[in-house]
């Protein structure tokens, strides 16, 4: 995907959410932290529920004869988990935008986040030792 088709899933986003009163380009300009809590939350509440239908689109349940039959976890449902993917990204950038990110922002912290993960991955990460500390440096403000 380059920048500039997330920009225009930002943009298009911004306008459908402007739709229903969460006018996030606005937020991001004149930020407020109780009104993007509020948006933030009823995203997540959102994205929870998105989540829960693509899982819907499995054979989660261990007790389902699929499960049983050995197809725990096969997806029954292609087209709709696409579907719900998509849901889980439109609700995605909405959150973004929530937290004052653009798309070039979240582009710039992606790269500096996946660099980070790399980090991770080639030193002795582990749960028990596991700290935000390399996440720190990871700002908006830093080239």
């Amino acid at each position: 995907m380059t920048t500039d088709m997330l920009t225009e899933m930002f943009e298009l986003q911004s306008k459908l959410n402007k739709r229903i009163g969460y006018d996030t380009k606005s937020l991001r300009e004149n930020f407020d932290s109780q009104k993007a809590g509020v948006w933030l939350n009823d995203y997540i509440n959102a994205a929870s529920n998105e989540l829960e239908e693509l899982r819907d689109c499995t054979f989660w349940k261990h007790w389902c004869s699929e499960a049983q039959q050995g197809h725990r976890f096969d997806i029954n449902d292609l087209q709709n988990a696409r579907v719900e993917v998509i849901d889980l990204l439109f609700f995605w950038i909405s959150m973004a935008q929530c937290v004052g990110l653009n798309a070039e922002d979240v582009h710039n912290i992606y790269l500096k986040k996946l660099n980070v993960n790399h980090k991770r991955q080639d030193g002795d990460y582990s749960m028990k030792n596991k700290t935000e500390a390399d996440n720190a440096a990871i700002t908006l403000d830093n080239g």
